[in-house]
């Protein structure tokens, strides 16, 4: 087991990042929550010229390599356009995309979007999306959904991967940006950074992003590789982002104080639209139970175990 990127796969992530903040970085998202109509026209331009849709993450483990680090770059702008879902488009289906939707009102980031969509559940149900409804904060619209087939369940580990590299893009930009508040701001004649307190909690927060960067490469692993496990370990990097997540944001937001809730602030936008990565299909307690009843007695047998 390799947990490493290509090398190819780690410059495609940089260019992408690049790409991202000089097509307009952080206000992507910020003009998007405005008029979610724009969006898709303000993204796709600059999918198109990195090649996003010639990647084959279904069958090319060197396409899977670089739609993560793609996914990853996107997540780090926050980037207002549902980028890992459009990559794991089902191959049998006309559409341009695949979400996995749980509970008995189905939603997802499609707002404004005028693309064709799936969704899968995790029993592995299949449907079309017919209609939307009115969007809703963080660009979440709820589906109606048409029945296909329950032939999805090898849709659901790469559908459930994919958005974990985005969230994990978001929580690389949070670390940063909150490494720069600290030791930018001073207090008492010292930069906040030199207090062993604020020391402890971004330690905090790094030990889970760095762990959970771990995870997401053994998912891939496990996807490309073919493992019978490959959902299961898509469920336990979904519980370790939602786990981290969550104690990244709380010390963020600690460290900024007030002015992290402030729409002047590149940290309130990034936490405010990791929200629906996080929801949607299901929380932190579903994800729990989901694991344990696809683990069952065997337990895990990937790097989480």
């Amino acid at each position: 087991m390799i947990l490493d990127l290509s090398d190819d796969a780690l410059e495609y992530g940089r260019q992408a990042r690049q790409a991202f903040g000089a097509a307009g970085g952080d206000d992507l998202v910020i003009r998007a929550d405005a008029d979610p109509g724009t969006r898709e026209a303000a993204v796709t331009a600059v999918l198109d010229g990195l090649g996003a849709w010639e990647l084959d993450p279904r069958t090319d483990p060197d396409g899977l390599e670089a739609a993560a680090a793609l996914c990853r770059s996107a997540g780090y702008w926050a980037v207002p356009y549902p980028l890992a879902e459009r990559l794991a488009k089902p191959a049998d289906l006309d559409v341009d995309g695949l979400v996995v939707v749980g509970g008995s009102r189905p939603a997802a980031t499609l707002a404004g979007l005028h693309t064709r969509w799936a969704a899968v559940t995790i029993d592995g149900h299949r449907s079309l999306v017919t209609g939307r409804g009115e969007p809703q904060p963080g660009l979440v619209t709820e589906l109606e959904l048409t029945p296909v087939d329950a032939s999805g369940t090898g849709d659901l580990a790469l559908t459930l991967t994919l958005p974990c590299w985005t969230l994990l893009g978001m929580l690389d930009r949070a670390v940063e940006l909150t490494v720069a508040h600290v030791n930018l701001r001073k207090q008492f004649g010292q930069p906040l950074a030199a207090f062993q307190g604020v020391q402890f909690q971004l330690t905090d927060a790094e030990v889970e992003r760095t762990g959970l960067d771990i995870l997401a490469k053994q998912a891939l692993w496990s996807i490309a590789s073919g493992q019978t496990e490959a959902v299961t370990d898509a469920l336990a990097l979904r519980m370790a982002a939602l786990e981290a997540a969550d104690v990244v944001f709380r010390v963020c937001h600690q460290l900024h104080g007030a002015v992290g809730f402030c729409d002047e602030t590149t940290l309130s936008w990034l936490s405010r639209h990791s929200q629906p990565v996080r929801r949607l299909p299901f929380g932190l307690s579903a994800t729990r139970k989901l694991l344990t009843d696809s683990a069952g007695r065997r337990g895990l047998a990937g790097l989480y175990a």
